[in-house]
């Protein structure tokens, strides 16, 4: 690439430039930086900083322009030299609500990846970085999005940041930088994928649907990792019963996991378990009406499936609510059971709490995450931000529902619209048999109830992985789902 040619990127890298506006400040403008690396055979461009999002204003029947609503953290990479009209692109982020893209971004799919370690062998501080040579950049390009109050995105100063905090908001504002970027990088015949992970699957379903819809931005594919497609499924409540079977497979792999089934084989007792769910179920629904000596066998078949103590089945009235078993499972030991990934576990401040009182798993990789992105974006990228960057923000909360007001938080009409509305785009869901948050059974249902004809959901393909929600924490499942998504990728580029 000519010096010119380089001159021309960076140009266009930092956007329109300030202009003032209506009240005599400068206007925000694009603010990023454009770097050049090499992973072996493999040439690419990083660039990272915040972009502009702006908003259409029509005042009094009359078009007034774009107004700046919010300044959005993004990084993106593209191979070198190569032909945007067959190189795909793909854009990821996490989920949350309040997640910022730092877990995919050097867990996974990025160029270099965060030397974390997993369970039983955690990296102390102050941890590094490594070369991924499994990254996704071999197969598709990435952009990697931090919606609004998370990362550096933060909403422009006069502006309302809330706008962005709920289920619309946030779809709209992501679909925008997507058709924003697409555009920009004159990317709208390249193939083009979502991957989201937990609440970005809530999201990228909904993404899935609208950027077809309003832009006619129609995606190859869609991946999903431990995606909450349907949030009944994963928390407790007066009105449903629904999650206590699903969860219980991930209690039975979990308290095998943890020594607490000797003799016991894993797959067996999980089958087992997916086996009672049924049974599970229909012992549920019977209320009060449950004959005394049933109650007394389901009783202790909870109790042995998912190793706990009978009393604490009877106590619980059949009904295991997650964060209250993760807190009861290895009490007896004093420790507490991650969520996020059932095999991690922490000690305590007491052991009388009633729920688990935080996630291992959330204080095993936090640290190791975010050292080595604040590394990364000043030292290597050649960015230099000093806001907070978000991890994981509690600003966004509370977090608005208000178009599922009265009704369960469910998304699989929209994943659903998608699919019947685009007879070529494909899905990849990946799970972990230790996701003690979004668990394996819990999406297979959903999978199973979604509308869509019976050759459409012949385009799903799952995966599930011997590790937790972020899979690629534990190293061999890393490897092979890295190889599992460049496969997708190859075959739903339609190439």
């Amino acid at each position: 690439m000519s010096d010119e040619q380089r001159k021309d990127d960076k140009a266009e890298d930092k956007g329109t430039g300030e202009r003032e506006a209506g009240n005599g400040k400068p206007e925000p403008a694009d603010d990023l930086k454009t770097t050049r690396h090499r992973l072996g055979d493999l040439a690419y461009t990083a660039t990272t900083g915040r972009i502009v999002l702006r908003e259409e204003v029509v005042e009094d029947e009359k078009y007034t322009g774009r107004k700046p609503k919010a300044e959005v953290s993004i990084t993106y990479y593209t191979l070198d030299d190569a032909d945007v009209t067959s190189r795909p692109v793909t854009f990821a982020f996490n989920g949350g609500p309040g997640s910022s893209s730092i877990w995919l971004h050097l867990g996974l799919l990025g160029p270099r990846r965060v030397d974390s370690g997993d369970v039983g062998e955690r990296t102390p501080p102050p941890y590094g970085l490594l070369d991924n040579d499994q990254t996704l950049l071999r197969h598709t390009d990435l952009v990697f999005i931090d919606p609004v109050s998370t990362g550096y995105s933060r909403a422009v100063e006069g502006e309302k940041a809330k706008d962005y905090h709920g289920f619309t908001g946030d779809i709209e504002s992501v679909g925008e930088i997507i058709r924003l970027w697409t555009t920009r990088h004159n990317r709208w015949l390249s193939p083009k994928f979502l991957i989201g992970e937990s609440y970005g699957g809530t999201r990228g379903a909904g993404l899935a649907e609208h950027l077809m819809t309003r832009y006619g931005l129609f995606l190859n594919g869609a991946m999903f990792l431990a995606p909450a497609f349907n949030l009944e499924t994963l928390y407790l409540s007066n009105r449903s019963d629904l999650p206590n079977p699903l969860f219980l497979p991930t209690y039975a792999a979990t308290s095998h996991y943890h020594g607490l089934q000797e003799g016991r084989d894993l797959e067996e007792l999980v089958a087992e378990a997916r086996d009672y769910t049924d049974r599970y179920r229909a012992i549920l629904a019977k209320g009060h009406n449950l004959d005394p000596a049933e109650r007394a066998d389901a009783v202790a078949k909870l109790a042995s499936l998912s190793g706990v103590g009978e009393q604490y089945v009877d106590n619980a009235n059949l009904r295991l609510e997650h964060t209250r078993y993760y807190a009861e499972l290895q009490r007896h030991r004093k420790l507490v059971t991650g969520r996020l990934d059932t095999r991690f576990t922490g000690p305590a401040d007491h052991h009388l709490h009633e729920r688990m009182p935080y996630d291992p798993f959330l204080s095993a990789t936090a640290g190791p995450y975010t050292a080595a992105l604040q590394h990364y974006l000043r030292a290597e990228l050649e960015y230099e931000n000093e806001a907070v960057y978000e991890t994981l923000s509690r600003a966004v909360h509370p977090w608005s529902f208000k178009e599922f007001e009265g009704e369960a938080v469910d998304v699989t009409d929209k994943l659903a619209s998608a699919m019947r509305l685009n007879p070529h785009m494909k899905v990849h869901v990946a799970m972990g048999r230790y996701d003690g948050g979004v668990p394996v059974e819990a999406i297979e249902y959903t999978l199973d109830h979604l509308e869509v004809p019976s050759e459409a959901r012949e385009r799903i393909e799952t995966k599930t992985y011997p590790a937790g929600h972020m899979m690629y924490v534990h190293e061999p499942s890393r490897v092979q789902q890295s190889a599992d998504l460049a496969d997708f990728i190859q075959r739903a580029s339609n190439r």
